[in-house]
């Protein structure tokens, strides 16, 4: 029931204490859980941008509808996708799954090609919306490994991706930036703190078949 607990206890931080600051072991546990999160064909379209420079975070909270948890948190992540996955990103995966596991080139060849011949049948866009669900699976990853350290958090789709682009440098790095996790410790003046968990019901939830 731990790990209930620790979710109960979880809420989307609406008020970061700017004075504490994330001890390098816990931003290290986050960043190293960013990296084990399943991704389709464990491809891993994502990079992620930690930022810890308060002057970068005061000039990002305009560009995130001014939600001063972007400014106030220890760290802020910017969970951010590849604009290229093609050939050239499939075949370093592969090359890099034979290093790892040592795996003959007859077992990778098939699959490998598959894939690239998948993926050049795809559009921009469709390349990027598939990327951006990864993206989307890294966040939920962190949130439930915030809550297990006891890290506040406040997931955001609330900010204006070609500013954080702009400001970051992305495009330099073949990035784009689709979400936001500003995390810390809660503020003890945060009323939404003490506020009590909504949520359907399981029986309106989960159907068992």
């Amino acid at each position: 029931m731990e790990i209930i607990e620790s979710l109960q206890w979880r809420y989307a931080t609406k008020k970061f204490d700017n004075t504490r600051i994330l001890p390098e072991e816990k931003v290290n546990i986050l960043i190293k859980a960013f990296n084990l999160t399943a991704t389709s064909y464990g491809l891993q379209p994502l990079k992620l941008v930690v930022l810890k420079n308060k002057e970068l975070q005061k000039e990002l909270t305009a560009h995130s509808w001014n939600q001063q948890q972007v400014a106030d948190a220890s760290h802020v992540f910017v969970i951010c996708i590849e604009k290229t996955v093609g050939e050239t990103y499939i075949t370093k995966y592969f090359d890099h799954v034979k290093a790892i596991r040592n795996t003959p080139e007859e077992i990778l060849k098939p699959f490998r090609e598959q894939l690239i011949d998948s993926f050049k049948t795809k559009e921009a866009d469709e390349i990027a919306n598939w990327a951006a669900k990864q993206a989307y699976l890294a966040m939920g990853n962190l949130l439930t490994v915030c809550a297990t350290e006891k890290i506040d958090a406040c997931p955001m789709e609330g900010f204006i991706p070609e500013k954080y682009d702009q400001i970051l440098e992305l495009s330099k790095r073949g990035l784009t930036s689709v979400l936001v996790l500003p995390v810390g410790y809660r503020a003890e003046d945060d009323m939404f703190a003490t506020l009590k968990k909504v949520r359907r019901t399981i029986d309106e939830t989960v159907i068992v078949l």
